[in-house]
């Protein structure tokens, strides 16, 4: 019997010191994102190595855009005209990041985010964990600089 006390005191301590995304949070958005993995709902995962493109989010307050953008090897990104509006709304305990473009509207919701990690979830239940990152730049000798 202590010992079903002990694993119930464990797991509400794992799931009460879970990190709520309050409204301050939101400036972490800013800056560039790798995306690290994808979770499928049927347990699957797929890991990314290697990133083509990034996502830089730029946020002010509760509103922003997205953007795709492909990092060179110089610390320049490629980019184009091309973004998503995005809005974050608090409703009730969860997080959403509502986005926007002239052909489409949809929703994600914010599980995690700190400076080193985000984490969204669609509505088909895939879960998107990217990494910060920023810009590549290498020297002529192939050292990765700041």
């Amino acid at each position: 019997m202590k010992n079903v006390f002990k694993v119930a005191l464990i797991a509400l301590l794992i799931v009460g010191c879970k990190h709520k995304v309050v409204p301050a949070d939101v400036a972490l958005l800013n800056g560039y994102w790798e995306i690290e993995k994808v979770d499928f709902p049927d347990g699957e995962d797929k890991n990314f190595k290697i990133n083509e493109s990034y996502d830089f989010f730029a946020i002010i307050k509760d509103k922003g855009i997205r953007k795709k953008v492909m990092p060179q090897l110089d610390g320049t990104f490629i980019v184009n005209d091309t973004y998503e509006n995005v809005a974050v709304r608090f409703e009730k305990e969860k997080v959403f990041l509502d986005y926007s473009t002239d052909f489409a509207k949809w929703s994600e919701e914010l599980i995690t985010l700190t400076n080193d990690e985000l984490v969204v979830k669609n509505d088909e239940k895939k879960e998107y964990h990217y990494k910060r990152t920023g810009p590549i730049n290498l020297t002529g000798d192939g050292e990765k600089t700041k």
